[in-house]
């Protein structure tokens, strides 16, 4: 067990930019059931410093590493059970370093149904393939003749008997296969065509109606966008290799003859070159086709996961508008407008449901009622969600504003908001125990309110796959989606910490070492002996021992409480290295804290010790400095311009101030209050070269824009944050990017094109096809 450590940590050490024994010392840590941001804040010392991004990568690597090792031994061993374990095969199946590789290796000797091979073995051919690849001066047709009998019925069904043996062979050669296979990831080309008779149904696709580029550089929105395009059946795709070669031998069938010193002029040699070409053809061709294709989804999927975690990671982080009582307004047409107003402690107070859009029309009674609320509760922000009739909401709220009295007092801020998710939660257990007596639709508005208040507070009661802000979010691999966004949202969780007395069982659920069996547990026990006074009384809590105390205390915070230092990222385990450096300054804790002056004034190396090392004193005296401190940013909101209601309102050159929805590697996405977000083409984020678009901004941002283009029939707004007018560094034709609706960039033109063909499907279209919706 110790040297499988030992082996993996150097093979995930040189990935993660680390030395072995950094990441021999974490996934130690991880196997004894640490977690990572119990690692990455709290054990820098045992791990040499690795940061939690390091050691989300470690933790999937190690994940895959293990499974490839679990596949490697059952391999092994039934290679053993067969009697066909050599030591050189042995060696190979031990040096491989994918489970692609493995699976090559593997192949000859994996149990499958009866093959042409084996029939052809059967009837005894097999010496026949054997004499014609040893000795090519013999005429294959007249060696044929021997074998010709009762089961064998001429010389033709001798050959192709031989022909189907070598083809298994060549087939499951793992080192050819190998070569083939990164041979067609190197000169391979991705083409896309539109079924015939779907060019209306699939206008959304248009763009790759006839599509071409190499299939190395296809990025992951265009890689999605058109497998999206197949799934609906409006674009057949396929993988080309050396199209545009015009010789009689194939580059890929030479290299299967190469292989095996095919290549003479000799008649041994002519047959075995046709063998050779179907071999390809018939066997090769489709599989590494469908590896091909296998590999770009999985290429586009991690990319799009890793875009998503991103925009998860900056929503849940987003700024909070503090504790200030707010009114949230889930906006609805015909169905009313859901009100919903809550304390600064998120606490509901009222909720009522008003109608001032058709048919009713009852704005003055509307916005009466609201203008009551506002003065009855002190409201202070109003959220209004960003779903249908949310501008005409807005302009209600913004008449309504206006028409109140300047002697009244601050008047509240209106904040569009995204509603993301929102109805998921209404209608979710999670909102069945915390609100039991409130009806579904106004569940929505009360989360629309508190999301504003504190957006990572709320957004935890939601699973993250419903807050949508991933690019192709609903075509990636859902499992592997939502391994992602749950250590988004742990990491997130414990970045900022959490208040012990006041947070929700939801959110104290994604704290370290947790979980939502514990966090019930604590709300239970917080309501029935009321708040808790000190950290060491988590311990009271039933079934929370020692190690969930170990993973979880240094995240729990508990304002005023008998402890000064409960209230800091400071672990309880470290308060004894904490109370050196207070008694150093000859102060009491609470004068202390916040006084950087003093704290700065201290030399760290005097309050190291054998257990706490450096790099845990400077984050006591960090946190001293500033005890409980929030990363996330000031609270601002953008404003949208008065009577831009409607992408028919937009004209070119027009500067608007927007909020940043979604960020891609290609751009940005920016409500800029239309109903339709637009796109900030990588190229105009900035007026220097920007290569990804999360290089400048990222999702809440509040942006300035300019309008460049508008398309009302296909809902695409194109915006320029450039303060030159220029057109960027990157090429401004070719595809755009809508697989799902939204709009996208241009992307730059193809790398090369190659002859056109016919767009109707042919035989290996077809079977690529199938196969493909088989997988």
């Amino acid at each position: 067990m110790a040297s499988d450590i030992k082996r993996i940590a150097a093979i995930i050490a040189a990935e993660i930019s680390a030395r072995p024994e950094q990441a021999a010392a974490a996934i130690e840590l991880l196997d004894e059931g640490a977690t990572v941001p119990f690692v990455a804040r709290y054990r820098k010392e045992v791990t040499g410093g690795l940061d939690d991004t390091q050691l989300r990568d470690l933790a999937e690597r190690l994940a895959y590493l293990r499974e490839l090792d679990a596949r490697r031994d059952t391999i092994l061993g039934s290679i053993r059970e067969q009697g066909k374990l050599t030591e050189e095969l042995e060696g190979k199946i031990v040096a491989a370093t994918t489970k692609a590789e493995l699976e090559d290796i593997y192949l000859p000797y994996k149990p499958k149904r009866r093959t042409k091979a084996e029939i052809a073995r059967e009837r005894g051919l097999g010496p026949l393939a054997e004499a014609i690849l040893a000795n090519r001066s013999l005429v294959p047709a007249e060696l044929a003749l021997a074998y010709v009998s009762e089961e064998v019925a001429d010389t033709k069904a001798a050959l192709e008997g031989a022909r189907d043996i070598l083809s298994e062979q060549f087939a499951e050669n793992a080192d050819l296969v190998g070569k083939l296979r990164s041979y067609m990831k190197e000169r391979a080309f991705m083409r896309a065509r539109v079924v015939d008779g779907k060019q209306e149904a699939g206008a959304k696709f248009s763009d790759y109606f006839d599509h071409v580029e190499r299939w190395a550089n296809v990025p992951s929105h265009r890689a999605l966008a058109m497998l999206r395009g197949r799934n609906e059946e409006v674009l057949s795709l396929d993988i080309e290799v050396d199209a545009d070669d015009t010789s009689p031998v194939k580059p890929v069938e030479r290299m299967i003859a190469n292989a095996y010193a095919i290549g003479g002029s000799l008649a041994g040699d002519r047959w075995l070159m046709e063998v050779a070409g179907w071999t390809w053809r018939i066997k090769l061709s489709l599989h590494l086709t469908l590896d091909l294709m296998r590999d770009l989804r999985e290429r586009a999927e991690e990319e799009a996961i890793h875009v998503f975690a991103r925009n998860l990671k900056d929503l849940l982080l987003a700024a909070p508008a503090g504790s200030r009582a707010t009114m949230g307004l889930d906006p609805g047409i015909r169905t009313g407008v859901k009100v919903a107003v809550v304390d600064g402690t998120g606490k509901v107070l009222t909720t009522t449901t008003v109608y001032p859009f058709p048919p009713r029309n009852d704005v003055r009674g509307t916005q009466a009622e609201l203008a009551k609320l506002i003065r009855l509760h002190k409201v202070e922000l109003i959220s209004i969600g960003n779903g249908t009739g949310s501008r005409e909401t807005e302009k209600l709220v913004a008449d309504m504003l206006s028409d109140m009295p300047a002697d009244g007092g601050p008047k509240p801020l209106k904040v569009i908001v995204s509603e993301a998710g929102a109805s998921v939660y209404s209608a979710s257990a999670t909102a069945a125990a915390e609100f039991p007596g409130l009806d579904v639709s106004l569940r929505g508005a009360v989360s629309i309110a508190r999301r504003l208040q504190d957006p990572l507070a709320e957004l935890v009661k939601i699973e993250p796959k419903s807050i949508g802000v991933g690019q192709y979010q609903h075509d990636v691999d859902q499992y592997r989606l939502g391994r992602s966004l749950e250590a988004v949202v742990e990491d997130a969780v414990n970045a900022v910490g959490v208040d012990l007395n006041t947070a929700s069982a939801p959110l104290l659920a994604r704290v370290s070492g947790l979980g939502a069996s514990l966090a019930d547990a604590i709300v239970a026990h917080r309501d029935a002996t009321g708040p808790f006074a000190s950290r060491k009384d988590l311990l009271k809590v039933p079934r929370l021992g020692p190690r969930a105390f170990e993973q979880s205390a240094g995240f729990l915070r508990i304002a005023n409480g008998s402890e000064p230092l409960d209230a800091s990222s400071v672990h309880p385990e470290a308060y004894g290295v904490a109370k050196k450096i207070v008694a150093a300054c000859g102060r009491d804790v609470r004068s202390l804290m916040g006084d950087s002056a003093a704290l700065k004034a201290l030399d760290p190396r005097v309050f190291v010790d054998e257990r706490f090392g450096l790099p845990t004193v400077r984050d006591i005296l960090a946190e001293l400095e500033k005890p409980g401190r929030d990363p996330r940013p000031g609270f601002k909101t953008a404003t949208f311009a008065d009577g831009i209601d409607d992408i028919k309102d937009l004209k070119p050159g027009m500067l608007l101030e927007g909020t940043v929805t979604n960020v891609a590697a290609f751009g940005a996405f920016v409500d800029i209050g239309v109903h339709q977000d637009g796109l900030v083409h990588v190229s105009q984020l900035a007026d220097r070269f920007i290569k990804d678009a999360h290089e400048v901004v990222k999702a809440g941002d509040v942006v300035k824009v300019r309008v460049v283009d508008v398309d009302i029939k296909r809902k695409r707004i194109a915006l320029s944050m450039r303060k030159d007018s220029g057109e960027g560094g990157a090429p401004r034709s070719g595809p755009r990017d809508n697989g799902g609706g939204r709009p996208a960039p241009r992307s730059p033109a193809p790398q090369q094109r190659q002859p056109e063909r016919p767009a109707q499907q042919g035989a290996f279209g077809a079977a690529l096809a199938d196969a493909l919706k088989r997988k």
